[in-house]
């Protein structure tokens, strides 16, 4: 069925104005035309239809445009809300919850964490607090409250904001290139494999086929992954946390602090670390 914009506009319920902008966004073919007459078709309903559905879901104009291309696939749509945060509509109960957790705006968190707004806008901005989208919306997550907070701890033990957000900086620009990485090594050795079929030895062992699962095997592999990758960062940052801050104790501190310091490391497990700085500080490496 041919129709004119005015009717494309009622029957798909987008204003025309919006229709050529996704025309000339490239997210609309565009229509059939006979003389001066443009005519569109079922096809067009379908697209501005799939358009608003990924609105909905929290995509950007962007990804949409990659999307409904071709460039991205089912796979690579799935992938990318997970690693999005995007809920789908069955799965938000509003903007402020997400599979029945609290998530905040800005402002909020600012009020539950007793952070300045100031403050979370800069850190924000440093890229050390990112959001998540939810129903098309930038919040905020209960694993952000905790890292606000922690953040203002190390505020109120006298660590300038100067210097804390210099930290963030670096710490950010570093931890980009290694993300940039990892997310390489992923594509070759997981999600390439995947999509062309080839079974990855963690599905083989299980006795799993991938067949025409491309999209269930890519979320396996993040859902196990993801978590996987933040057990080994976050144990090898607080391993070497804890071995830069010994070594620091060996050269600088007296003799009261260090035992003090070996004590409390021992009571808290890191035993394995204590004796790793001790014999290295005993050998004079």
């Amino acid at each position: 069925m041919e129709m004119r914009v005015e009717q494309l506009s009622a029957q798909a319920d987008v204003s025309v104005d919006t229709i050529r902008y996704y025309q000339s966004k490239g997210l609309l073919d565009p229509p059939r035309r006979e003389g001066r007459i443009a005519w569109y078709g079922d096809e067009h309903v379908e697209r501005l239809g799939r358009i608003r559905s990924l609105q909905q879901r929290g995509f950007t104009l962007a990804t949409i445009a990659r999307l409904v291309s071709g460039e991205l696939d089912a796979a690579d749509e799935a992938l990318l809300g997970q690693l999005s945060g995007i809920v789908p509509a069955e799965g938000v109960d509003g903007p402020g919850h997400a599979d029945g957790a609290p998530t905040y705006a800005l402002d909020e968190l600012a009020a539950i964490t007793g952070m300045p707004l100031a403050l979370l806008k800069a850190l924000e901005a440093e890229g050390l607090l990112v959001p998540t989208r939810v129903a098309g919306q930038e919040r905020y997550t209960e694993e952000d409250v905790a890292a606000s907070r922690a953040g203002l701890r190390l505020l109120e033990w006298g660590i300038p904001l100067t210097d804390l957000l210099e930290l963030a900086r670096r710490h950010n620009e570093a931890t980009e290139a290694t993300a940039r990485q990892a997310v390489e090594m992923f594509a070759r050795h997981v999600r390439d494999p995947l999509r062309t079929g080839r079974q990855p030895d963690a599905l083989a062992q299980r006795g799993q086929s991938v067949g025409d699962g491309a999209v269930d095997g890519l979320l396996q592999a993040y859902a196990e992954l993801l978590p996987a990758v933040n057990t080994l960062v976050g144990h090898h940052f607080t391993r070497t946390l804890v071995r830069v801050a010994l070594d620091h104790v060996e050269r600088e501190g007296s003799d009261q602090e260090r035992e003090a310091v070996w004590d409390r490391l021992r009571s808290e497990g890191h035993a394995t670390t204590a004796r790793v700085v001790d014999t290295a500080g005993s050998t004079g490496q």
